[in-house]
């Protein structure tokens, strides 16, 4: 039997080529099988038609046709960002550009482990990662697969400063993965603070702080995961400075902000965290997975530092070899920063901005819309690209089965918040294709799915 081609050397762009044709057409015509945002069916029916896709997973003899079928059955089952109606959470469209350099980091396959194995991607992560530090004052930043990854960084290191013991203190609509990586790693049970608008209440959190003894940790957001809220940072970053608490924000959705010259106001008080969360699978419109750490005291990093003679021995790093191994939690590690370098570069700040702003404006045209209809009810005005609605005169088990309604005839993909003691449909919108007309034709859709 041949071995099979390889994807990189001399041999691999002409082995891929008919295989790219082939994952093309495969997208392309499960897409139009599909015929929506996402399929219809349900899990019962979706899982029946990936069993008969796949058939024997191990077969004894290869199956010429997999590629083109496994992928035909993906994108059939799937549920597409790129879709208007396809808006239920944090899950963006990824640019073409973008994905295409993930191709080139696939082929490649660095592992950024050692400087042996990836000495390009490294000098470009290095490169790529302080520019974006200096995007939130500060000295340093990791790249990471995303915010959950990353607010557990900021807790270990906030941990590691503080000799091996910190105080976690997070707003009730802080990220689960807070509360989650203070489990994690051994830390006290985190102190909630009340949040009655949706976000800290610089009150509560002064109160809360002047009671507490030893290190203290505070955990603020810049883009809720349930309604896109900010916390008043500049509030919060002063109170910390008085308390002599360590600041850390979780800017894994409103960060992309920063791209934008009509909002990035929204982040003032960010240059005065010790540790930024950032997430361009988000507001950046890369392939999962693409999160950030920025970290104000480079000296902070000290603490991921580790030691294996044959990926980082104390001769090759006095010889001048790079030691990465103090850069991530994960030992094998793909240069994530190619598709992100290439977005930059190629995109700039405007074209990233204007991404940023149409999506902002889309969020305000649907929250327009609702107002003027009497079958909605709506939250609030966005503050980022988040809109909460529910029908007028609806229980909560109600909007709950008509979300559920929509997703079982694959009709849309919304998402659910619970705020002020209700539940609410919520649409998160990231993708800058979606026009008013579409925003229409989600209202008709949930109107026609609400009983009356």
């Amino acid at each position: 039997m041949p071995t099979p081609p390889l994807a990189s050397g001399p041999d691999g762009p002409g082995a891929l080529r008919p295989l790219l044709d082939t994952v093309l057409d495969a997208l392309s015509a499960g897409g139009r099988a599909r015929g929506g945002p996402l399929p219809a069916g349900g899990p019962e029916a979706v899982t029946a038609r990936m069993r008969d896709t796949l058939g024997d997973v191990l077969p004894d003899k290869g199956d010429p046709d997999a590629l083109r079928a496994l992928v035909h059955a993906l994108a059939e089952g799937a549920a597409d960002p790129a879709d208007p109606l396809c808006a239920g959470h944090l899950h963006c469209p990824p640019l073409a550009l973008a994905t295409a350099a993930d191709l080139a980091a696939s082929v490649l396959n660095p592992s950024l482990d050692s400087w042996d194995q990836a000495p390009a991607a490294s000098a470009l992560e290095a490169l790529v990662t302080r520019a974006l530090a200096a995007q939130t004052g500060a000295a340093d930043c990791l790249v990471t697969t995303g915010g959950t990854e990353s607010n557990q960084l900021a807790l270990l290191l906030a941990r590691e400063a503080h000799g091996g013991t910190v105080q976690l203190v997070t707003a009730a609509g802080a990220h689960h993965s807070l509360p989650r990586a203070a489990w994690l790693l051994g830390l006290p049970a985190p102190v909630t603070v009340p949040a009655p608008a949706g976000t800290f209440d610089p009150a509560a959190l002064d109160e809360t702080l002047a009671h507490l003894s030893g290190p203290v940790l505070v955990a603020a957001t810049a883009g809720t995961t349930d309604a896109g809220l900010i916390d008043p940072l500049p509030e919060i970053a002063a109170l910390c400075r008085a308390h002599g608490a360590r600041l850390h924000i979780d800017a894994a959705y409103g960060g992309g902000l920063l791209f934008s010259e009509r909002h990035r106001h929204r982040l003032s008080g960010l240059d005065a965290a010790d540790t930024v969360t950032l997430d361009l699978h988000k507001l950046g419109w890369q392939p999962i997975a693409a999160g950030l750490l920025t970290v104000r005291d480079a000296r902070d990093l000290a603490g991921l530092h580790q030691r294996a003679e044959y990926l980082n021995a104390d001769d090759d790093t006095e010889a001048g070899l790079p030691d990465l191994l103090g850069r991530s939690l994960h030992t094998t590690r793909r240069p994530d920063i190619l598709k992100i370098a290439v977005t930059l570069r190629g995109l700039g700040r405007s074209g990233l901005g204007a991404l940023v702003d149409q999506v902002c404006e889309c969020a305000d045209e649907l929250a327009r819309l609702i107002a003027a209809h009497p079958g909605f009810e709506l939250y609030d005005r966005p503050t980022i690209s988040t809109v909460l609605f529910r029908p007028t005169g609806a229980t909560d088990d109600a909007v709950a089965a008509v979300r559920r309604d929509l997703l079982g005839h694959g009709h849309s993909v919304l998402g659910r918040a619970r705020l002020n003691g209700r539940l609410w449909l919520k649409a998160t919108l990231l993708n800058p294709r979606t026009r008013p007309a579409d925003l229409a034709a989600l209202l008709s859709l949930v109107e026609g799915h609400t009983p009356r």
